[in-house]
C-alpha cells in the first residue's frame, strides 16, 4: 500500500510495552509490543512530550537576530492500572523483587524493597506505546529509551482504581541522538 496524506483521526488510548534497554540497537515494534513485555494495562492515556529549548540572539536595535535549538526533553506519561512488584521494580531503580512459588508449601509471594541509593540498578528500558485504529486500518508505535523520573504514588482508594502514574523522560537512543520512534503501519 502506497503511504498517502490520510485524514484519519486518533481516537482512544492503546498499550504500553516496557523492555530491559541492553544499549545496543532499540528493538523493532514486534520483538516489544507482545503480552510478556506488557507494563500494565493504561488508564487515562498517555501522554508524549516534546519540548525543544531554543537560544535567540539578538542586537540591540532588533535589526538581526539567530535562533538555534541548544537542547530537547522527551517525556512518555501514563498511569498504569493493572501492575504488580515487576511494575514497581521498572519503576524504581532502586528496587530488588523476590519471589517465592506455593511448591514451598506457602503461599506464592513476591516481595519488593524499594530505596538505598547504593542499590540503584542503572537500567534503562524502551517503551513502546501502541494505539490501534478501532477500524483495524491503522497502528500507531512510540518507543523511547528512558526511565522514571518522577518517582510514583500508590493512592488506595475506596471508590476508585489505584492507578500508578509513570513519567519516562527519554535518554538518545542512537549516534544521531534520536529521542522519539513513531511508526505508522497501515494494514488496510
Amino acid at each position: 500500500m502506497a503511504l498517502t496524506k490520510r485524514k484519519d483521526i486518533t481516537l482512544g488510548s492503546g498499550k504500553l510495552y516496557a523492555q530491559e534497554y541492553t544499549g545496543t540497537t532499540v528493538p523493532e515494534t514486534e520483538a516489544i509490543c507482545t503480552d510478556d513485555n506488557i507494563l500494565g494495562y493504561i488508564s487515562g492515556g498517555a501522554t508524549l512530550s516534546y519540548k525543544p529549548t531554543l537560544y535567540t540572539a539578538k542586537d540591540d536595535l532588533g535589526l538581526v537576530s539567530k535562533t538555534v535549538l541548544t537542547a530537547e526533553e522527551v517525556t512518555l506519561k501514563s498511569g498504569v492500572m493493572t501492575w504488580d512488584g515487576n511494575t514497581l521494580a521498572k519503576l524504581s531503580a532502586t528496587a530488588r523483587v523476590t519471589e517465592t512459588d506455593a511448591a514451598s508449601g506457602k503461599p506464592a509471594k513476591r516481595s519488593v524493597k524499594i530505596g538505598g541509593v547504593d542499590n540503584a540498578d542503572g537500567k534503562k528500558y524502551v517503551l513502546c506505546f501502541k494505539h490501534a485504529d478501532k477500524d483495524g486500518k491503522r497502528e500507531l508505535y512510540v518507543r523511547i529509551v528512558g526511565k522514571n523520573q518522577s518517582g510514583f504514588e500508590i493512592a488506595f482508594v475506596k471508590d476508585k482504581e489505584t492507578v500508578i502514574d509513570a513519567e519516562f523522560a527519554a535518554d538518545p537512543m542512537d549516534a544521531e541522538g534520536t529521542l522519539i520512534y513513531y511508526d505508522e503501519v497501515y494494514t488496510a
